[in-house]
């Protein structure tokens, strides 16, 4: 039987006002894994109110008792990380290794979310009058509108209300279609239990039909003060112009294009362990994934051979399995896009190295392309599965070159083992994160993360969180009686 969901409004499980419910598919079986109510504006509407009415209160709580909270919940979560293991599985076909790290992460982001709430915030300036104290106070914003996406539910479910909450926000949470439970109510149910008062985090789960509607009455209402949204490029320069057109701060965190590099001086078995796990973890269902891998000339072909037998020996399947490294796209049409990108890229010249073909169900093969042409969809489209393209290059010069051939400036890695070198290339990379002598995917909850160009702007993690939701505020205080001219 599937599970029921209903709306989080004020602390209490509602259903929509209309009584619509939509169905949440399982990708592996088809199945309709649980049901959530389809919640309409009024449901926005109600949300945000139930936001603004606890906002005066948690903002003036006790930061030691924010920070209890947040500790709280986040062992909480890792006490729960079989049901998470079992719930990623179903409702998004994440791997039992993938899942595993979704809960250490997001815990981790509440317990440094929980360290910010009481580290110094705030500045005393130099002021130009004798006998005036300048200070720069940072002040929650309000209400915060969060979108929380499925790819990894529970790791950007979390990031996307912690630190806004941390600040003393309240929060109005739409999580994705393809995720409401692991993606909204499972970290919702997760910091009521931890003591997190009625009102101060609400979820409003929604029919994929109605989400655009659903996006703007929450971005328009006047009561909210701030917006954060992590998923696609093309989604979020929807709600990037809402947000402009209200002249609400966004942060947005995107796609990405990334490259990893190997430079000649790697070494080969590690670069193609690196590689393999930075492309095809959770099927390349990552923002962070390496779906570009640039290759000096000289490894390139010992390279390609050693990866395409790793590649083609991952165990693929159903996500339940434990030993399941490629397991389902999120849906079944998510797998006929990325096939089509690779027939794309074939029929304008690529070759298949391994995989390819004609995905079974939601789960497509893991597959490794060459001599991708510059007219290939592929070339410039993230590619958001478990497909990568290999490319080689002469000079670092030309890796660094071809690494910046895009739009998108997210994550990068570099493998080798001379740090300078690997230093040096990195920072003539134009990307917000990179890391050298490691693959593309690499998160901390306590680094600034986010990206450049077409991959957004702002920064979730650590103390750059926390201040992406609150505002600052020029406060003096004169120690004696100022004269005036009149």
């Amino acid at each position: 039987m599937p599970i029921t969901r209903d709306l989080l409004i004020g602390g209490k499980d509602v259903p929509a006002r209309s009584g619509r419910t939509t169905g949440d598919v399982s990708p592996y079986t088809g199945e309709v894994y649980a049901t959530v109510a389809a919640a309409g504006p009024e449901d926005v509407t109600a949300a945000v109110d139930a936001a603004d009415a606890a906002f005066e209160a948690w903002a003036a709580l006790s930061p030691f008792a924010r920070r209890a909270i947040f500790l709280r919940a986040a062992d909480l979560l890792d006490e729960r990380a079989g049901e998470v293991i079992a719930l990623m599985a179903a409702e998004v076909g994440g791997t039992a290794p993938w899942a595993g790290f979704n809960v250490m992460l997001a815990s981790n982001i509440l317990r440094e979310a929980a360290a910010a709430i009481t580290a110094p915030r705030g500045e005393v300036l130099t002021a130009q009058q004798e006998g005036v104290l300048g200070l720069a106070v940072r002040e929650p914003v309000g209400v915060v509108a969060a979108f929380s996406p499925w790819n990894a539910p529970v790791i950007l479910g979390v990031r996307s209300v912690a630190a806004a909450l941390a600040a003393g926000n309240t929060v109005v949470m739409k999580p994705s279609e393809d995720a409401p439970v692991a993606c909204g109510l499972l970290v919702a149910d997760v910091l009521r239990e931890a003591g997190l008062p009625d009102g101060v985090l609400n979820v409003v789960t929604n029919d994929p039909a109605d989400a655009a509607e659903i996006a703007e009455t929450l971005i328009a209402d006047p009561r909210v003060r701030a917006v954060n949204f992590t998923g696609s490029t093309g989604i979020g320069r929807i709600i990037g112009t809402h947000a402009a057109r209200h002249l609400k701060p966004a942060l947005l965190e995107l796609g990405g294009k990334n490259a990893i590099i190997v430079l000649e001086d790697a070494d080969l078995d590690y670069a193609v362990d690196a590689v393999t796990f930075g492309v095809f973890m959770n099927a390349g269902q990552i923002c962070m994934s390496g779906d570009r891998v640039l290759v000096h000339e000289s490894l390139a072909a010992a390279f390609t051979e050693r990866f395409a037998a790793k590649v083609a020996a991952l165990p693929s399947g159903d996500p339940s399995v434990p030993t399941t490294v490629i397991g389902p796209l999120v849906t079944r049409t998510a797998a006929e896009r990325v096939a089509a990108l690779v027939e794309d890229a074939v029929a304008k010249g690529a070759t298949v190295v391994t995989g390819g073909g004609e995905p079974d169900g939601a789960v497509h093969p893991a597959t490794v392309l060459t001599g991708l042409p510059r007219d290939a969809e592929l070339f410039h489209g993230e590619a958001f599965g478990p497909v990568c393209v290999i490319d080689t290059f002469a000079t670092d010069d030309e890796a660094v070159a071809k690494a910046n051939d895009t739009e998108h400036g997210l994550t990068a890695g570099i493998i080798t083992e001379n740090g300078t070198r690997g230093l040096r290339v990195a920072r003539r990379l134009k990307t917000g994160i990179v890391h050298v002598n490691d693959q593309s995917v690499g998160d901390e909850p306590q680094a600034p993360f986010g990206g450049f160009g077409v991959s957004g702007y702002g920064r979730f993690g650590g103390r750059w969180g926390l201040e992406a939701f609150s505002n600052t505020r020029w406060v003096t205080v004169a120690t004696e009686q100022a004269h005036y001219p009149f």
